[in-house]
């Protein structure tokens, strides 16, 4: 039997990440940053819906002290401007729900200087709840979960008009749409694919819909981040 190079590939992976986080884990750090344990599909109420969402979802887990934004873009409309992620995140440090650094810096989480420099991958991208969010790499019977929603590039800005096939509208609307016609740019936070790799900027959805969202690997999860890091 032929081994598959992508189990291969991800077992180092989580060797090296494991060595990594065993190092940092000692909850010193408050958590800073998660994945919503909580699915949904492409209408979230806008920027301001989403941002809720964070904010309950980390008041649940004990992190409500802090202010938490959704790590997603918005294209820009004749009355209102595009809004990159990047923008919305604060400056870093943030840290999981292990209290393992993902990113010190929004260069280094977005590979401005050198790339790959943060540690988001499926054994660090936990939710709030410090629990693992399936990838390609998952439990027997269970389906993968990997597509994180962003609408945004691989520097977390939103896309310009005529950027892709699709236009400029890779965010459900700005998201406040859940049909089958729309789409949304999505990341791996298991970094691994067929072909891109990237935590934030990997390929488009089907549509906006839940069902679209799975047919693709995802289930409307997306990256919170607290804006004041401690």
């Amino acid at each position: 039997m032929k081994n598959n190079p992508i189990i291969f590939v991800m077992t180092i992976i989580m060797l090296l990440i494991s060595n990594m986080v065993a190092g940092q884990s000692n909850r010193a750090h408050e958590m800073t940053f998660f994945v919503t344990s909580t699915t949904q599909n492409g209408n979230l109420g806008g920027l301001e819906g989403a941002d809720a969402i964070c904010q309950k979802l980390a008041s649940a887990a004990g992190a409500g002290q802090h202010t938490w934004r959704a790590y997603l873009s918005t294209h820009g409309t004749q009355s209102t401007p595009a809004v990159n992620a990047r923008d919305r995140i604060g400056n870093g440090p943030w840290y999981n729900a292990e209290g393992v650094m993902i990113a010190a810096s929004l260069v280094d989480l977005h590979g401005d200087i050198q790339r790959d420099s943060n540690l988001i991958y499926r054994e660090t991208a936990l939710t709030e709840r410090g629990e693992l969010v399936n990838g390609r790499v998952r439990p027997e019977g269970t389906g993968n979960e990997h597509d994180i929603i962003t609408g945004s590039d691989s520097h977390g800005r939103a896309f310009p008009p005529g950027t892709t096939s699709a236009g400029n509208n890779l965010t459900c609307n700005n998201w406040t749409y859940d049909g089958s016609d729309g789409s949304a740019m999505i990341g791996h936070h298991d970094r691994l694919s067929g072909w891109n790799t990237s935590w934030n900027s990997s390929h488009a959805t089907r549509g906006c819909s839940l069902d679209d969202f799975r047919s693709t690997g995802g289930a409307g999860r997306f990256y919170c981040f607290a804006t004041d890091q401690k």
